[in-house]
């Protein structure tokens, strides 16, 4: 991989942006426990943080020995949503390394763009990224795949060696890495070091570090 500067930062939302992970995490144990599918919290974090949508129903309907019905989630929707109206915030960090940053930046996610934009909402992100949102549902695949960040680095005109992506969750990096992209792994949430670690990725505690990791900017 070669070491050309920066010219875009492509974040993650969930678990980089928004501290979204811990009540995903939490009302998930709780959704999939009354479906029949019990997960640890370690599980959880594991196999679901990034996880795209088939991968993580996959490991459900497995262990509850049976596919779950198509409208599965519509009952649990206000769970999620009134958790996240009542907790959700900004990484601690971002909006200083936002304001930091001297290259452009975007978002890509697994997530949907209903989903993106509520967060962004929810946290006062959403001005920040306007224009600038990319979800795997504007691809064939989405994380572990490389589609989605190819997707926004070619919509922002960026070549992929020359972009940066900052993830939290295993899946993230791998795209990042598979995409020929700088991987900066966020382990300041709920995701392990060692589960981020790997060729083409710096791993990181705090969002403070960030810029000057980048090499675009500084946090005081």
């Amino acid at each position: 991989m070669t070491h050309d500067r920066v010219e875009l930062v492509i974040f993650d939302c969930d678990g980089v942006l928004v501290d979204s992970e811990r009540i995903y995490c939490r009302v998930d144990r709780q959704v999939f426990a009354e479906l029949g599918a019990e997960f640890t919290e370690a599980e959880l974090v594991e196999h679901f943080v990034g996880s795209p949508t088939e991968i993580w129903t996959a490991l459900v309907e497995e262990r509850r020995g049976r596919p779950l019905p198509a409208d599965w989630h519509e009952p649990f929707r206000p769970l999620y949503e009134q958790a996240l109206d009542a907790e959700l915030t900004a990484v601690e960090g971002i909006t200083e390394v936002l304001d930091a940053l001297s290259v452009p930046y975007c978002l890509a996610s697994n997530g949907s763009h209903a989903s993106i934009h509520r967060n962004l909402s929810r946290t006062g992100l959403l001005d920040r990224f306007e224009g600038r949102v990319f979800s795997a549902r504007d691809v064939a695949r989405g994380k572990p795949a490389p589609d989605l960040f190819l997707h926004a680095a070619a919509s922002m005109g960026v070549p992929p060696e020359r972009c940066a992506v900052v993830e939290d969750s295993a899946y993230g990096v791998r795209a990042a890495r598979a995409a020929g992209m700088r991987a900066f792994g966020y382990c300041g949430g709920l995701t392990r070091a060692e589960r981020l670690e790997g060729p083409g990725t710096r791993v990181f505690g705090h969002m403070r570090e960030l810029p000057g990791l980048l090499g675009v900017g500084a946090v005081s």
